[in-house]
């Protein structure tokens, strides 16, 4: 049973909102490199959110990534397992590379340089 406030292995408190730097273009055109957004985990995720997620055969890299599909019967004490994509398809290193990802916060604004909420598609 995981407590409100407790860390997981990813080091983020449930609740408590992160920001979060973007590198690269794998999310084009929703976000670009530099764009600074929040995360926030404990939210549920949910197909077509934009995630913070963690990939377990590369344990110590984090990327925001649009979680496609859940995978059944998947996770971990972090989060589910989801086939998690970029949105520039041939600029994205992710799921169809690197396997499912662990959803460890969802991302819900975008806070530099165009504040606004993300939305889901």
């Amino acid at each position: 049973m995981r407590r409100r406030g407790r860390r997981g292995g990813s080091g983020l408190r449930r609740g408590v909102p992160r920001r979060v730097a973007v590198r690269g273009d794998s999310m084009v055109p929703t976000l670009h490199d530099g764009d600074v957004v929040l995360a926030v985990p404990g939210l549920r995720a949910r197909d077509g959110a934009v995630a913070l997620v963690r990939w377990p055969t590369r344990p110590g890299q984090l990327s925001v990534k649009r979680l496609a599909l859940r995978l059944p019967g998947e996770g971990d004490d972090d989060g589910a397992c989801w086939f998690a994509v970029g949105d520039a398809a041939t600029a994205s290193t992710d799921s169809r590379t690197l396997g499912p990802a662990v959803a460890l916060a969802v991302v819900t604004h975008r806070l530099w340089p165009r504040p606004g909420r993300l939305a889901r598609r």
